[in-house]
């Protein structure tokens, strides 16, 4: 991936390690390709700074996803680590618009999961199911139609999405729907998303006031999928991404003198990297050896690898830190950028919380997480 040219490939030329394979994506899917063509909608014109090229990254990498130069075939498809490589390849340019695209692409297998259509070319996707304490999303059927009210933070891509998959609340049922971003009463709360890192994902909470909401899904449909737990694994790849990008700097000083102590910084960061590469590919075939989740693993495995490749790029942050000094923070914008931005984007990870669970699962395995 590391060095790629921008060539399609067919899925026979890919062979080797995931992460060093990766010479280009391979042609789309027929799921994703409609022939009438790709419209583009345009993007937010109030968006600035981070966030207003973290949405053109999002909207040029959808473009190029209908139009056939991009792939992120489908978890359990057969070519599963494609798509994390994928996701790695985009996380690495940039880890703002990494996250609206996986959140696209993640919501494109959420649909074929539960059994929707793809959905026309030129949508922009995202999936805002976050539940944190606090004021919620809640659902209400009138005949025919679902209306959602309420309160939904943690929305990324907030205005540069044209529409959402959403979870909420049917009195103490949790469902999925799906809605129009720019509907009426479907309101991006300013000043809601202070974040310096991830500035750019474009996160704030959103006031829904009786919006229109198509149901996909029976109930609890979103967590009571094996997607679920192999989505989760394709934020990690994300994150390993990140954690490539953050290291160059470490790279260009460890090749531009000679000093022991950097060298060292360096070997411990390939170490780290190399060994998260091989658990994702490795994650990647067993999730294509067992889409359906038959043999029950999913969810251990997801555990484990979010819970490895947050620490790795936890490692990898601190050694670049120590080796490069204050130095790269202070002048070079993009890797300060990266920095930041991966350091809050692995917080998707619950630290002890999670780890807590995968010990608890592990202790009693038929106990509830």
């Amino acid at each position: 991936m590391r060095g790629a040219q921008k060539r399609a490939v067919n899925a026979e030329e890919l062979g080797g390690p995931l992460f060093n394979r990766h010479e280009g994506l391979p042609a789309l899917p027929d799921l994703f390709v409609r022939p009438e063509g790709v419209r583009t909608m345009p993007v937010d014109s109030t968006l600035t700074g981070d966030a207003a090229a973290a949405a053109e990254g999002f909207a040029d990498t959808v473009r190029r996803i209908g139009a056939g130069e991009l792939a992120f075939p489908l978890p359990g498809s057969g070519r599963t680590a494609e798509r994390f490589a994928a996701l790695s390849s985009v996380a690495e340019a940039g880890l703002c618009t990494a996250r609206l695209v996986e959140g696209h692409v993640d919501a494109m297998a959420i649909r074929a999961e539960l059994g929707e259509p793809p959905p026309p070319p030129g949508e922009r996707w995202g999936v805002w199911a976050a539940e944190p304490p606090g004021e919620g999303l809640t659902a209400v059927r009138d005949g025919s139609v679902w209306m959602l009210n309420g309160l939904k933070q943690y929305c990324s891509g907030a205005h540069s999405c044209t529409h959402a998959l959403v979870t909420a609340r049917e009195g103490e049922v949790r469902r999925l729907f799906a809605v129009r971003v720019g509907e009426i009463g479907c309101r991006p709360l300013e000043g809601t998303w202070q974040a310096v890192g991830m500035a750019g994902s474009d996160t704030p909470g959103v006031q829904f006031s009786d919006v229109p909401a198509h149901l996909i899904g029976g109930p609890e449909a979103y967590v009571r999928r094996p997607g679920f737990w192999h989505g989760g694994i394709g934020v990690a790849a994300c994150w390993y991404g990140g954690a490539v990008a953050a290291s160059r700097v470490l790279r260009e000083a460890a090749a531009g003198r000679a000093e022991p102590h950097t060298d060292a910084h360096l070997g411990a960061v390939d170490v780290q990297l190399y060994a998260a590469a091989a658990l994702l590919e490795q994650a990647a075939d067993e999730i294509d050896a067992d889409p359906y989740d038959e043999r029950g693993g999913a969810r251990l495995r997801a555990m484990r690898v979010r819970a490895f490749v947050e620490s790795v790029c936890r490692d990898v942050l601190d050694h670049v830190g120590r080796a490069t000094g204050a130095g790269p923070l202070c002048h070079d914008a993009a890797h300060a950028r990266t920095v930041a931005d991966l350091s809050v984007y692995i917080r998707q990870h619950h630290a002890e919380r999670d780890l807590a669970a995968l010990g608890a699962h592990l202790a009693r395995p038929e106990g509830e997480l």
